[in-house]
């Protein structure tokens, strides 16, 4: 893979790419501050997905369409799409279009120096400007591509959004079966996702009868019952190959201070890199949800009405892994290599965990630069190294549509 990576520094289309990603940084900049600053809440991304759609038009990509979950398309070489049942699938290079911000958040961008400062900044405007460079590259320089390429801008990535695009892109339904998938996603030059971090977010509701807090005194308390939950769960081992976590993240119930609530509740999130440890975390959380409702039951009062506990699943991220012999993760870390940095392989939940648990290889990748405040409304994304970012997602996409 040294070798391919070598052939494809020294390819003349691949090296007019590359000076083409490299002259036009500041026009990518530019890029990323307008995507950043649409508004583009998970659920709500329609604005930045149109303005995606037409820079897509504007580079060149041919068959630029919307689909029906809300994701861009734009595709590159041999006309676009394969036949159904031809042998072999596209290359495809995604970036996620929402972010973490609600509407009511301002995403003003503010540039200071190399120092670009707004929600939403690296993750993901960086990703989503950084996709529009590589296909840019590629068309300006006519980079031939044995295998198609699909860019894809993708939508609900974040949070509650559980993946949404990329499970509608990957569903079986649009003749795309990649033989490589590669998600660029945030800031950053060293770290080769290829492990998928699972999860699975529960909001648990513990219902009984209520009343007032001193006449009813005794009846199943939903509110004790999120605390002998919330225990029960804190004391869960803690299991660290394959690390796997339980949090309590979120927690609530009742109506005033008098009262005994009729309901009360909590929300879970599970996470692991390892199916069957997520698996089992997931009957031990639930077994011990019942025991909560079982032992507050215990203590009501002879007669009176049970309280009940209802789960509902609000997220389920798969989880895996692509192997690291694989040609994609060593085509990662060797172009890694090739441009002077180390490669960190590692784990995170990103559009990648989707290929991953459908046996597609599938890796995600930082765009350049750096960043900080994630998630937070004083986020922030310094353009160090920001080009060579964009070259490396280049090289690795050269590499899996093997460039003639």
């Amino acid at each position: 893979m040294n070798d391919l990576i070598s052939r494809l520094l020294a390819h003349e289309r691949i090296r007019a790419a590359r000076h083409h990603i490299e002259r036009t940084d500041e026009v990518t900049l530019a890029r990323q501050a307008a995507l950043s600053a649409i508004p583009a809440p998970t659920g709500a991304e329609g604005r930045r997905a149109a303005h995606l759609a037409d820079l897509f038009r504007e580079i060149g990509l041919s068959d630029v369409s919307i689909d029906h979950a809300g994701n861009v398309h734009g595709w590159l070489g041999k006309n676009g799409r394969r036949e159904a049942g031809e042998v072999g699938g596209p290359v495809v290079l995604a970036a996620h279009l929402d972010t973490v911000f609600g509407a009511e958040v301002d995403v003003a961008v503010e540039r200071r120096g190399q120092r670009l400062e707004g929600p939403g900044i690296s993750d993901n405007a960086r990703g989503l400007a950084a996709l529009v460079a590589v296909a840019e590259a590629m068309v300006a320089a006519r980079v031939p591509v044995a295998r198609p390429i699909l860019f894809a801008a993708t939508v609900g990535e974040e949070g509650s959004g559980d993946l949404r695009g990329v499970k509608h892109l990957l569903n079986g339904k649009h003749d795309v079966t990649p033989a490589a998938f590669i998600a660029l996603d945030g800031a950053g030059l060293d770290r080769v996702i290829h492990r998928a971090l699972g999860s699975k977010r529960y909001h648990v509701t513990f219902r009984g009868p209520g009343g007032h807090s001193w006449a009813a005194f005794g009846v199943a308390n939903p509110a004790n019952a999120v605390g002998r939950a919330a225990a029960l769960l804190a004391d869960l081992p803690t299991q660290q190959a394959p690390r796997t976590t339980c949090a309590v993240v979120r927690l609530g119930g009742g109506t005033g201070l008098n009262s005994i609530p009729q309901e009360a509740w909590l929300d879970l999130d599970l996470r692991s890199e390892d199916p069957r440890a997520l698996a089992q975390l997931d009957v031990t959380v639930r077994a011990a949800l019942e025991r909560a409702a079982d032992d507050e039951n215990r203590r009501r009062t002879a007669g009176s009405p049970t309280l009940r506990v209802e789960v509902q699943l609000l997220g389920d991220r798969p989880s895996g892994m692509t192997p690291r012999a694989h040609p994609l993760v060593k085509a990662a870390v060797a172009a890694n290599r090739a441009l002077g940095r180390d490669a960190e392989l590692a784990s995170a939940s990103t559009d990648a965990n989707v290929p991953i648990a459908l046996g597609i290889p599938a890796i995600a990748l930082g765009a350049g630069g750096k960043a900080g405040d994630a998630h937070l409304a004083t986020e922030w994304y310094e353009n160090v190294e920001g080009a060579l970012g964009i070259v490396r997602a280049l090289l690795v996409t050269a590499a899996m549509t093997e460039v003639i």
